[in-house]
């Protein structure tokens, strides 16, 4: 593994920073406030975003996600580490302006792999252009979460139309969505790795309803995290079955591998962000005489920040290039480790960092307060710790035979 960045990726990052200096920063209270108050079911975007997203996009920092060099720049997941870990430094505001946010960037995955030529023109390619948003509808609120083949959401086939009832929760950015993508139980006596499959469901299809943002600590504004009821709700068929039939789970794995990563990749910038403030503010701040900066138990959370950042960023790092050389399912116990351990690094740095701070820590005067509500979602999204543990440790079981001796050595 080579940790020396491509000239491509070094001329691209230094232009991600020029643009996140000149345009991101000095307007990201703003651009998170608007989302809160400007999206609605019409409203994708607000004007402050729009305006951003369009300097973006002329300067060709646009879809830096996409490995595919037919509808993006071609990155490998390496390459693409070095960029996401930029735009974690403003986790909500900078992946937007490079539309990069997810679940769109997940589902653009999706629908590159997967969608037919007419699913494509319809929203694959308004994605990418930036047009439109979308969400990806699987949690549910009566099944377990992390375990996709328990699923309860169903869609029955009637005439050429799939009829869909269930409810699913935590769909992420579905205020201000054009579509939805639903994974639905279509096959209930098949194998349990078989029996979903995904939908695409335009959310002013009748039956596709909002039930309530849920609050994410408090937080319910903006695109958010929503119930969705869906009471037969018909969708046709032969337009909006993404994928073969049954093979909901294996999509659903394919888009998780890539997200978890870009996931970790972000908070990675998160935690740099916060250590820098933590410096910043150490370096400024007297008390008792003494600056912050001088006192032991900061210094110390300063140098066990480092330490753990850098650590994370190897371990992303290497579960990128593993991915980068033999795919998700053969990284599976790279990217779980990596899931495990990078937001739980950047969640203890983001505290240590409040802990500096004080009250302004805990308000929303900094950025830490929404980087700590926002993260803490990402121990349990995309599998929740415990069952990355689970995996981890399958993995390692399998790769020991069990002794036949009282005496393992």
């Amino acid at each position: 593994m080579d940790f020396e960045q491509s000239d491509r990726c070094k001329e691209l990052l230094e232009r991600v920073r020029a643009f996140m200096d000149e345009h991101i920063y000095p307007n990201e209270r703003e651009a998170e406030a608007a989302l809160d108050r400007e999206v609605d079911q019409q409203t994708a975007f607000p004007e402050i975003l729009v305006e951003l997203r369009a300097k973006a996009k002329a300067e060709g920092l646009w879809n830096l996600f996409l490995p595919n060099e037919e509808f993006g720049p071609g990155l490998t997941n390496v390459e693409y580490g070095a960029l996401s870990e930029e735009m974690g430094r403003a986790t909500i505001v900078a992946p937007y302006a490079f539309n990069c946010q997810p679940p769109d960037s997940g589902n653009m995955e999706i629908l590159v792999e997967h969608a037919t030529d007419d699913q494509r023109d319809r929203w694959l390619y308004p994605l990418l252009e930036g047009e439109i948003r979308s969400c990806y509808s699987m949690t549910e609120p009566d099944t377990a979460g992390s375990d996709p083949t328990g699923l309860a959401c169903s869609a029955v086939l009637d005439g050429s139309d799939w009829v869909i009832n269930g409810r699913k929760w935590w769909t992420t950015n579905a205020l201000g969505a054009s579509v939805a993508i639903v994974m639905a139980v279509t096959d209930p006596d098949a194998p349990r790795h078989s029996r979903a499959t995904m939908l695409l469901v335009p959310t002013d299809t009748p039956g596709f309803n909002l039930v309530r943002p849920l609050s994410n600590h408090g937080h319910t504004a903006g695109p958010g995290h929503w119930e969705i009821s869906y009471d037969d709700c018909r969708v046709p068929a032969e337009l909006c079955t993404l994928g073969a039939r049954q093979s909901g789970f294996k999509i659903a794995q394919d888009r998780l591998g890539p997200g978890r990563i870009h996931h970790c990749m972000r908070c990675i910038g998160v935690a740099e962000r916060a250590l820098e403030l933590m410096c910043q503010r150490a370096k400024s701040r007297e008390m008792f005489g003494t600056m912050l900066s001088e006192r032991q138990f900061v210094q110390d959370f300063i140098a066990t920040s480092r330490a753990e950042i850098d650590q994370a960023r190897l371990v992303t790092a290497y579960a990128a290039w593993k991915l980068d050389q033999v795919g998700n399912r053969e990284a599976r116990e790279e990217l779980s480790i990596t899931k495990l351990v990078v937001p739980t690094m950047a969640l203890n740095v983001v505290d240590r960092a409040m802990q500096v701070w004080g009250g302004a820590g805990v308000s929303e005067d900094t950025p830490l307060a929404g980087m700590a509500r926002y993260n803490r979602m990402l121990r349990i999204g995309d599998g929740a710790d415990e069952v990355h543990k689970q995996v981890i440790a399958r993995i390692e079981l399998g790769k020991v035979e069990p002794s036949t001796s009282m005496v393992a050595w």
